[in-house]
């Protein structure tokens, strides 16, 4: 608890004295216990895959645990109140081989939660997240990243909310057959009609559409399909970063009427200009290596090192995510901004939020800067939970009709 609250100090240090520090972080923190902190998007799962064979036993969060950014200490100095778990499924996995790797990270999840019983709890609605946050432990949601995990099957999706699923994120890195994704070349121009009963069946279902991965043109189609509010789960604005992976002005603007939320990313090459350069310059260097050294990750690896040396990583701060927060309230509106750190889905985070430790770090920064504690309820979880009770709303009233 010390190491952290000398790192939190001196990260909001370097903008505030000392002892305007100690105070911001201390009425930060009460504010994380007044209402609960949503994280939209927290990678763990995933980790307990590559680092414990899919078991959590072997990567006991109970005790810190330095080869993650997650554990139960840190995310109890972080005054987390609410997480999306994410249920991550790459890319290079299709069909059936899909299905099967999102239901072995809900698996995880639901271990987690078995395993850890005091500190975790499953949340399906947003009473369920004050009931469990009030209880002291950690509402714990499930998100799916990636629409491939359902392998264009509406039924797939259906099951999937009935074990939990909150939200899914419409594609990853690479198209889906029926959306395109940011980081992919366009194919559908958008959403696919079987796209668009995607969305309006998760609507149906109370599951919240984000959008986060997707291109602009999918952007704008799910905002004119869907009758729920949508979220980015962990993109940051385009303005400020031209990442394709960050949100576009035009997309800002139309977020009030739908009622959705930006939940910004900590990802650093989504944060500044230079980050993203950076992650240009290295993922070429990388790609070069291992078309010259064909399956042998070793030698990539060391070949790297000399330019890792030689290209140090660009700082990214506190300050520059907070500048994010700003600049979605100032296109969005307050009401439409939130926190979606991508912890244990990056190599690297900015200085002063490496870990789910330092949330308060950032929510003092936004007090430094004037946020009221009413606009900081909303960004760090009023927003959220708002998003939740439409989704729930919308899908009792399609429900109905039916």
């Amino acid at each position: 608890m010390v190491s952290f609250v000398c790192a939190a100090v001196t990260a909001v240090a370097v903008s505030a004295g000392s002892g305007q520090a100690d105070s911001l972080l201390t009425r930060a923190r009460d504010l994380h216990r007044a209402v609960p902190m949503f994280d939209g998007h927290n990678d763990y799962p995933w980790e307990v895959r590559q680092l414990a064979d899919k078991d959590p036993a072997k990567l006991d969060i109970r005790a810190p645990q330095p080869k993650t950014m997650t554990d139960i200490p840190r995310l109890r100095q972080g005054g987390v109140g609410a997480q999306f778990w994410s249920v991550y499924t790459p890319p290079s996995l299709a069909g059936k081989g899909a299905v099967t790797a999102a239901l072995e990270q809900i698996d995880i999840v639901y271990r987690m939660m078995a395993r850890y019983p005091d500190v975790f709890e499953i949340a399906r609605t947003a009473d369920d997240v004050e009931r469990i946050f009030k209880s002291g432990k950690i509402a714990s949601l499930i998100g799916m990243e990636g629409g491939h995990a359902i392998d264009s099957s509406l039924g797939a999706l259906r099951m999937f909310a009935r074990l939990g699923a909150k939200y899914m994120t419409l594609t990853h890195s690479k198209n889906v057959p029926w959306a395109d994704s940011a980081t992919d070349t366009p194919e559908h121009g958008g959403l696919t009609p079987f796209g668009e009963d995607v969305v309006r069946e998760m609507n149906r279902l109370g599951m919240i559409v984000d959008i986060s991965h997707v291109s602009p043109d999918t952007m704008e189609d799910v905002l004119r399909v869907t009758q729920a509010p949508v979220i980015f789960s962990h993109s940051s604005a385009r303005a400020l970063c031209d990442h394709p992976r960050n949100v576009p002005d035009a997309i800002l603007r139309m977020l009030p009427k739908n009622g959705g939320v930006v939940m910004v990313s900590f990802v650093p090459g989504f944060t500044t200009p230079e980050a993203a350069a950076w992650d240009a310059a290295y993922e070429a260097e990388q790609a070069r290596l291992e078309k010259a050294n064909p399956n042998d990750e070793a030698v990539v690896k060391a070949a790297l090192a000399p330019w890792l040396a030689a290209h140090p990583r660009p700082k990214v701060t506190v300050s520059n995510v907070a500048d994010h927060i700003d600049y979605v309230r100032k296109m969005a509106g307050i009401d439409h901004v939130g926190y979606g750190s991508d912890f244990d889905g990056i190599s690297a985070a900015p200085s002063g939020l490496d870990d789910v430790s330092t949330f308060p770090v950032l929510t003092a920064e936004l007090l430094r800067r004037g946020y009221t504690d009413d606009e900081i309820k909303k960004v760090i979880g009023l927003n959220l939970l708002r998003v939740m009770r439409a989704a729930e709303a919308t899908a009792s009233r399609l429900s109905a009709v039916k």
